[in-house]
């Protein structure tokens, strides 16, 4: 067991991602081509828009679910939501923000945008921490309005008329998956503006813009999508119920700057917390570079039901330095 825990300490993570990442982009973008059916509350972007896909993200059907007047909450509609609800629940708390690092289809397409631009030799940017900051608030602001716009279709919010029932499904309209995943099974469909009402003409023409800076931020900074992903924001108000976790010894910690400099997302509390024990951060995808690039050992470790599964160690540190090295990367 010792030497299995060694060598699963010494590996690496990233090689392991990127495995993972092709194997889940595959089942979730071409899974219904073998009648794969992961379910329809999946806490990633599985684009239901795909037409062949392995399974369908969560907020879809979640906006559709808010189309519900008040006086029907109680009702078996009402149960619906809760029973989809849970579903997502069990499958979030299973792998935590993992499935952002490891699953995410549209994560693992800005994953790759970030290879050609490192293959280019162009430097990436990054936010000033007070940028952070603001910019990280969008995605709240985005899962409110994908709950609350839906729900107005059927109520009046605050003595306001009712919504147009083109709101039914508002993020996904603007969502760069709706637009980039079905291109990777030759469907061009979604690359339009709508001009059949004015709500879908502002929303399909949102959507194009959002694909435009999805490109481009993608290109120019490391998970530029993640920052202002609601789904996200919807996952990290469950994560301190998820087992999959990520921990952190604060009295092991030098404060080198390591687990920052490798973060794609730039979460400077990795570094600078030395109190929290869990430090699973609102913008944190638990991709675990960190814990590969910490040279403390046992400082940063990767726990399910608090069995460690992945630590940061000295010696792995020091070998996946020396792979690199070989490799010329």
């Amino acid at each position: 067991m010792k030497r299995i825990r060694q060598s699963i300490n010494n590996s690496d993570i990233n090689r392991f991602r990127f495995y993972i990442q092709i194997a889940a982009f595959g089942l979730l973008l071409y899974g219904g081509y073998l009648a794969i059916d992961l379910g329809n509350h999946l806490p990633t972007f599985a684009c239901p828009f795909v037409e062949k896909r392995g399974g369908s993200c969560y907020l879809f059907g979640l906006q559709h679910q808010m189309n519900i007047p008040l006086k029907r909450i109680f009702t078996w509609r009402g149960v619906g939501i809760l029973t989809g609800l849970l579903t997502f629940l069990v499958l979030f708390i299973l792998l935590n923000k993992s499935w952002c690092g490891f699953l995410c289809p549209v994560g693992t397409v800005q994953d790759w945008i970030t290879r050609v631009r490192a293959g280019c030799r162009i430097r990436y940017s990054s936010y000033s921490e007070r940028s952070f900051r603001r910019l990280k608030k969008i995605k709240y602001i985005l899962l409110a309005l994908l709950i609350l716009l839906p729900f107005g279709i059927s109520n009046s919010i605050a003595g306001l008329p009712r919504l147009p029932h083109d709101l039914s499904t508002p993020f996904c309209m603007i969502c760069p998956g709706r637009t980039v995943l079905p291109l990777f099974s030759g469907d061009m469909s979604q690359l339009v503006v709508d001009l059949s009402s004015k709500t879908k003409l502002v929303l399909t023409s949102l959507g194009m813009i959002v694909t435009g800076l999805f490109f481009t931020g993608a290109f120019a900074k490391k998970r530029f999508f993640c920052l202002f992903c609601p789904m996200s924001a919807l996952q990290y108000v469950f994560s301190k119920a998820a087992i999959l976790k990520l921990k952190k010894d604060g009295s092991r910690c030098t404060r080198c700057g390591n687990c920052y400099r490798v973060c794609d997302v730039g979460i400077r509390e990795i570094a600078d917390d030395v109190e929290s024990t869990n430090i699973t951060k609102d913008d944190c995808m638990m991709c675990f570079k960190c814990v590969a690039a910490c040279p403390e050992e046992g400082c940063l470790r990767v726990t399910f039901l608090g069995l460690p599964l992945y630590e940061s160690t000295v010696e792995g540190f020091y070998r996946r330095i020396e792979r690199r090295c070989s490799d010329g990367s």
